[in-house]
């Protein structure tokens, strides 16, 4: 009999959530335990109804849910892990409120690494995508794996950086194992599948429900040494993730921003609570005290600490807050035909973006 059927059928039990799960294990012992309890000693530990689901369960509905999990477990690199297996990561076992099932796609070795969580807004700029990108990048070379949610913005490019060094990445979702959310994320998915790992605690064909997301952040934040927040509104998931974080007693990095931007107001108040302020990855490997490999250092070198605007007067001149073009117009030396050529050579180059407004803002 496979090891996950009894736990199973203890999280698909109606009423059974994790708080009850866990008063179940520590009066029973495993769930084979539980249900070979009387009624009499279930009703000691939970309510009637709980109590008559544990020796009544919905065999139709269950079944069907062991059939699925066994069909996807036949997959390769498909496993569900229970919390007395030896390979569930030992770092959610430190979290008060570990799930007692996890489904693992992937490489589920990574699930035991070192990690350093990356996360932060949906509908992050083009400066904050780069900076989650390369951040994962250079850390990912250093040794550490890059924990996020896979969902849009932010997160998707701390994976793609993840993926780009040795330490490769996990994604924490909050739908079934079986279903990729956000859709427009399923080509990253399949390549986290291959090269990293991809994990769930919510049973297989669970859809996307607002509820489970900030719940699942626990586990981004539970995997990782600390979490790195890289561009956050003052109300957003990110700064729930953070919060864990620190009650799970994990550090917290925040890289600062424009005092302008509302996506920088989550990271500089975290900052004012006490978070790590950074602005380079080597901040984070010295805090952590990991020593990177060579390759770690030069990604670090090259792409995090070089200033290109160091040959470049117009850059100088943009600065790092949004500035309009008559601005520009009063900052240099261009007319306004050779200053919008300008502009739009280094906006085609990844270097600026353009806003409403006439307004540009600095991207490197």
């Amino acid at each position: 009999m496979e090891a996950w059927l009894d736990w199973l059928r203890l999280e698909q039990t109606a009423g059974v959530g994790l708080d009850t799960a866990r008063k179940l294990l520590a009066a029973f012992g495993l769930p084979a335990q539980i249900f070979q309890a009387s009624h009499a000693a279930l009703t000691q530990v939970v309510s009637e109804r709980v109590a008559l689901a544990l020796l009544n369960p919905d065999s139709a509905g269950l079944e069907i849910q062991i059939e699925r999990t066994r069909a996807w477990c036949q997959q390769a690199g498909n496993q569900v892990l229970t919390l007395i297996d030896a390979e569930y990561p030992p770092a959610l076992l430190e979290i008060p409120d570990p799930p007692i099932l996890i489904y693992v796609k992937g490489r589920s070795a990574l699930l035991t690494a070192p990690s350093i969580a990356v996360v932060g807004s949906r509908n992050a700029t083009a400066q904050g995508l780069s900076h989650a990108e390369k951040f994962s990048e250079a850390l990912s070379h250093a040794g550490l794996t890059i924990s996020s949610g896979l969902a849009a913005g932010i997160d998707a490019a701390a994976h793609q950086g993840g993926l780009r060094g040795i330490g490769s990445t996990i994604a924490v979702i909050g739908t079934g194992a079986d279903i990729v959310y956000p859709a427009r994320n399923r080509n990253l998915a399949h390549l986290i599948a291959n090269e990293g790992c991809i994990i769930s605690e919510y049973a297989l064909g669970m859809p996307a429900i607002a509820a489970n997301f900030p719940r699942r952040n626990r586990l981004i934040s539970g995997l990782a040494k600390g979490v790195l927040v890289i561009e956050a509104a003052a109300q957003s998931g990110s700064l729930i993730t953070a919060r864990m974080a620190a009650e799970q007693g994990r550090d917290v990095f925040a890289i600062p921003g424009s005092i302008h931007s509302p996506l920088s107001k989550g990271c500089h108040q975290l900052i004012k609570q006490g978070a790590k302020l950074v602005d380079a990855a080597q901040d984070i490997l010295d805090e952590l005290r990991v020593l990177p490999m060579m390759s770690a250092t030069s990604v670090i070198q090259t792409e995090l600490v070089l200033d290109p605007a160091a040959k470049d007067p117009l850059l100088l001149a943009l600065g790092y807050d949004p500035v309009h073009i008559d601005t520009l117009l009063a900052r240099t030396t261009y007319d306004i035909a050779s200053l919008s050529a300008q502009l739009l050579e280094r906006e085609l180059a990844g270097q600026i973006e353009s806003l409403h407004g006439g307004m540009y803002r600095r991207l490197v």
